[in-house]
């Protein structure tokens, strides 16, 4: 549980928006001798704990990648147990989600899930649509370019004019227009790179990468990503101020 103290102790800097590659589940539980789907079931113990320690540190939004529009080339055994996993996770966690205050948002393409799935996401969307104190938000058979497709195709279907769409107007189709972009995109495991997610969101968001596999991940990670994140200078493509390239001459673009 964490103390009183380690809340003071966390960055000042507090990124509003977390991006989750949560990986390493599958590994955490080869290490250990034991089939990939305990990892996964770890991973959503791992998932749960991240979203109050997210909350107490004041972050409003969390996005996790749960499972890619990649995912499916998995063997058909592994793929099975992460769809009823879905169902297990809602049944154990939704009420304790939501009487702290999460609000469970799922992005992605939902068709090709069954209507179990379907429908436990949509009690999860339905129980927790009034709760303010941060939005949990669960991209599954989610990718990044499919995203940018489908918002596109959205635009179209809608009559927008070609010379009338830009960033901003694009985005209102984004899978994830409810939450401003993430500030901050940590990634578990050890892997360098962002696999498809979230490729039009992220352009501006600092990247964290950790060897820390996901069912590890606690308070002491995200601490330490978070102080990592203090210690960036987010410019956005721009350039210091005057006054600060004066006195730090190397500042760059």
């Amino acid at each position: 549980m964490r103390s009183a103290s380690a809340v003071s102790q966390a960055p000042a800097a507090i990124p509003r928006h977390v991006a989750v590659v949560m990986d390493g589940n599958g590994r955490w539980a080869s290490k250990r001798f034991m089939p990939r789907f305990v990892g996964h079931k770890q991973g959503v113990d791992a998932l749960v704990r991240t979203v109050k320690a997210c909350a107490d540190r004041g972050i409003e939004y969390l996005t996790v990648f749960a499972f890619s529009s990649e995912n499916w080339k998995r063997p058909e055994e592994e793929v099975s147990g992460l769809m009823g996993l879905v169902l297990v996770a809602v049944s154990k966690y939704l009420a304790k989600l939501a009487k702290e205050g999460v609000r469970i948002r799922i992005v992605g393409d939902r068709d090709a899930v069954s209507d179990k799935v379907r429908e436990a996401w949509a009690e999860a969307e339905r129980s927790t649509a009034h709760n303010t104190r941060i939005t949990l938000s669960v991209a599954f058979n989610y990718g990044g370019r499919w995203d940018v497709l489908q918002a596109c195709r959205q635009a179209i279907a809608d009559g927008i004019p070609a010379d009338q769409l830009n960033e901003a107007r694009l985005g209102q189709y984004m899978a994830l227009s409810h939450a401003p972009d993430p500030d901050l995109f940590i990634r578990t495991g050890g892997e360098v790179r962002i696999s498809n997610f979230l490729l039009w969101q992220a352009a501006y968001s600092e990247l964290y990468f950790t060897d820390c596999l996901w069912p590890d991940f606690g308070d002491v990670e995200l601490d330490a990503a978070l102080a990592a994140y203090a210690a960036r200078d987010r410019r956005y493509g721009g350039v210091k101020p005057v006054a600060a390239v004066a006195a730090d001459p190397q500042a760059t673009v």
